[in-house]
């Protein structure tokens, strides 16, 4: 579904927008905020559901791994964080190119898989790792939820942050 499809502008725009202002507006925002980054999900997987476990896969690990660079500021983590979103990233990007290169060179047999690019898989996955790098430097988008309150403002900047990710994917 393209920004420009009719689905998108008399279907899915209007739905998400109402449902979203009507659950905001009833000062259910953490609901909202919810509903934003299913719809958000959903939209990513329009293009190609399969896509979708590795999409939502992916905002566990880091959002994981950033919170434990957060509780210990630790540089091995941001390395592990980094080093597991590249790997992923180097898989889905380059690895039918290295076996076919290698069999090229060497004359081995490997067999060349075929793996479908994910949508974005660039773009989110650095997206990603500039997460896990503000969150190391401490230039991170929820300062204000570790100071107390039991932990609510963080799980709702958590939601904020996935809709934010989600959404920004399709929109580059």
């Amino acid at each position: 579904m393209l920004f420009n499809s009719v689905e998108f502008i008399f279907v899915f725009l209007p739905i998400t927008f109402v449902l979203y202002r009507l659950l905001a507006g009833s000062g259910y925002r953490r609901l909202a905020m919810a509903f934003l980054t299913a719809a958000s999900l959903f939209y990513y997987s329009y293009w190609d559901v399969n896509n979708l476990p590795l999409i939502v896969i992916s905002i566990l690990f880091n959002y994981a791994v950033g919170s434990l660079i957060c509780r210990h500021r630790r540089k091995s983590l941001l390395v592990f964080g980094v080093g597991v979103n590249l790997l992923a990233l180097a898989y889905y990007k380059y690895a039918a190119f290295f076996v076919t290169t290698l069999n090229g060179v060497s004359g081995a047999g490997f067999a060349v898989p075929h793996i479908v690019l994910p949508l974005a898989i660039s773009f989110f996955t650095f997206t990603q790792i500039a997460y896990l790098a503000d969150m190391y430097m401490e230039r991170e988008y929820f300062a204000a939820s570790r100071g107390g309150g039991g932990g609510g403002g963080a799980f709702y900047s958590r939601i904020k942050f996935n809709f934010f990710f989600c959404l920004h994917i399709k929109f580059y």
